[in-house]
């Protein structure tokens, strides 16, 4: 049995409530992303620091529900029809390139001491945070422009090409048994997609009238979707986050050309309302501070890292978009918002960490950093992209 710390999880979520309430307020004065307020002040209840909040199993289990959904929403919000074709290649050779300047980097840091664990590091330096993203661009109305069609399709390669290094190198298990493993959870999922598209499409009457009942039978069914399909990769080994995110891809598909204005808005209270919240305010909780602040030297690290993101995430931004955005300004903002790196980061280290690959201090340099470039990346390209052309691009039929 878990032991519940009702008071310590009753702090995370007043956290959570008044990090929401202080970006609310500030919005009008000066735009900072929700989740850098979540995290910030979780090291503050953690303890490192005021001791409020335990970092316990209890915590984590909740945060683990939370970062699912946040790949959930990043697999529901991209429309792969609105992607297809030039925005997709684009992205499958800048994550490539991204790949190989993150390896090659990380070797070279190595060789000087700084940092280890190679696969680890490379891959983490290659993510992008569209989860945490599309809040943001949503909100300054990016989603569905031609800049943010680009975007969403980088970050879309950059969150799911490290989910599969994730499933497929970071386990013990030899590489075959992991490509067997991932086929037999593609088969289910894409028999499940049909399943639900199918069951969607006929039933959508029932669910329709069940939207403003006490019984939200189809929230009901997202929700069994997102955990059936996590708990599927649980069970075959594999990574949850890649649950998350195709169970996202799924529902997308089956609630695709229906009104579903009511769905989304109750999922997001669930998901943005407490989940995902929650695991950005336990990543705080959790931070290892003491790490840092053991190693001054450590803390020289956080920004080499976030340097380190800009460089091989943007690198492709600026030489691979010269043709489809060939406004400087706009390519500038296509390479900050692509380095910022949060969710994925937090879960490789945590990975490194726990296998004994990568130590404690480089693990906090790494999160700092991806926390540092989700507070510093998305400003900077919102700024940029400020009073340009954001007119709707026609989705494909």
């Amino acid at each position: 049995m878990l032991e519940v710390d009702a008071v310590g999880f009753f702090i995370v979520v007043l956290v959570a409530a008044v990090s929401a309430g202080i970006a609310a307020r500030l919005a009008p004065i000066f735009v900072m992303p929700v989740v850098v307020l979540e995290i910030l002040l979780g090291i503050v209840i953690g303890p490192e620091v005021l001791g409020l909040s335990p970092d316990d199993d209890f915590m984590d289990f909740f945060a683990s529900l939370g970062l699912g959904f946040l790949f959930f929403f990043a697999g529901y919000e991209i429309e792969f029809r609105h992607i297809k074709g030039l925005p997709l290649r684009l992205a499958g050779q800048g994550w490539a390139l991204s790949l190989l300047l993150a390896f090659s980097i990380g070797g070279v840091l190595a060789v000087f001491g700084v940092g280890a664990a190679l696969l680890y590091s490379g891959a983490a330096m290659a993510t992008t945070a569209i989860g945490t993203l599309i809040p943001i661009l949503r909100d300054a109305g990016e989603m569905h422009t031609r800049f943010g069609t680009f975007l969403l399709a980088a970050g879309a390669m950059g969150e799911f090409g490290p989910i599969m290094l994730v499933t497929l190198f970071f386990s013990s298990r030899a590489l075959g048994a992991n490509t067997a493993i991932l086929i037999l959870f593609t088969l289910v999922s894409l028999g499940a997609a049909w399943v639900a598209t199918r069951s969607v499409g006929r039933g959508w009457n029932l669910l329709e009238r069940t939207l403003e009942s006490s019984s939200q039978f189809a929230v009901r069914i997202v929700v069994l979707i997102v955990f059936a399909l996590a708990a599927l990769a649980a069970e075959l080994g594999l990574d949850l986050l890649l649950g998350g995110f195709v169970a996202g891809i799924i529902v997308s598909l089956a609630f695709r050309d229906r009104e579903t204005e009511v769905v989304e808005s109750k999922l997001n209270a669930v998901g943005y309302g407490f989940l995902i919240p929650f695991f950005f305010v336990y990543t705080g909780v959790s931070f290892d501070l003491s790490s840092l602040l053991e190693e001054p030297l450590r803390f020289l690290e956080v920004p080499l890292f976030t340097a380190l993101f800009l460089l091989v995430r943007g690198v492709p931004a600026l030489l691979l978009y010269r043709e489809v955005l060939p406004v400087l300004r706009d390519r500038i903002a296509l390479a900050v918002f692509t380095a910022t790196e949060l969710p994925l980061v937090v879960a490789i280290t945590t990975i490194a960490v726990d296998r004994g690959e990568m130590s404690s201090g480089v693990a906090a340099s790494l999160v700092g950093a991806a926390v540092l470039s989700t507070a510093v990346f998305p400003l900077i390209g919102l700024r940029l992209r400020a009073g340009a052309e954001k007119a709707p691009v026609p989705v494909p039929a």
